[in-house]
């Protein structure tokens, strides 16, 4: 898996102690309607593509790197769909973090899908009657990405 170098920086000062990061999640639909996945290396599930925003870096602009990064296909962001705060993970490596998660619903504008990295053992689109289970957040944001409400999800504060 291809940890980044501020990652790596952090974690050698804090070990696997809880650490907050922010990822990004990619509703990537073709023409067809179809949904890019990756099966990843780590854990052999099938999912969205994800990847961690870097210092700075605009998450819409993450999404895309990080579309390109793993699976060589050229996306190009439509709208956010969904924006939370999960809870305590711990990592395959045993690394804790507590992921602030930002959908997108983007669109397919050129490539050919492929294992582009280390990430992944495969990628492919699929057709949305032959999903595989995707993990309950990222089910979530693609529901979100394939309804008509422009607007992004967020939990609301309990009253």
């Amino acid at each position: 898996m291809a940890i980044p170098d501020f990652v790596k920086s952090l974690r050698a000062k804090i070990g696997r102690d809880p650490l907050p990061l922010v990822g990004v999640i990619a509703v990537v639909l073709d023409e067809q309607g179809r949904v890019l996945l990756v099966r990843r290396a780590d854990n052999h599930k099938w999912t969205l593509v994800t990847g961690i925003v870097d210092p700075g870096e605009q998450p819409a602009a993450a999404v895309v790197r990080e579309v390109e990064e793993e699976t060589g296909v050229t996306a190009e962001v439509e709208r956010l769909v969904a924006i939370e705060a999960r809870d305590l993970a711990t990592l395959v490596n045993g690394d804790q973090v507590w992921w602030t998660g930002i959908g997108f619903r983007c669109r397919y504008v050129a490539g050919q899908a492929r294992v582009n990295d280390d990430e992944s053992t495969d990628v492919r689109w699929f057709d949305l009657t032959t999903m595989p289970e995707l993990p309950e957040h990222q089910a979530r944001c693609l529901g979100l990405a394939l309804a008509d409400d422009p607007a992004a999800w967020f939990e609301r504060p309990s009253s």
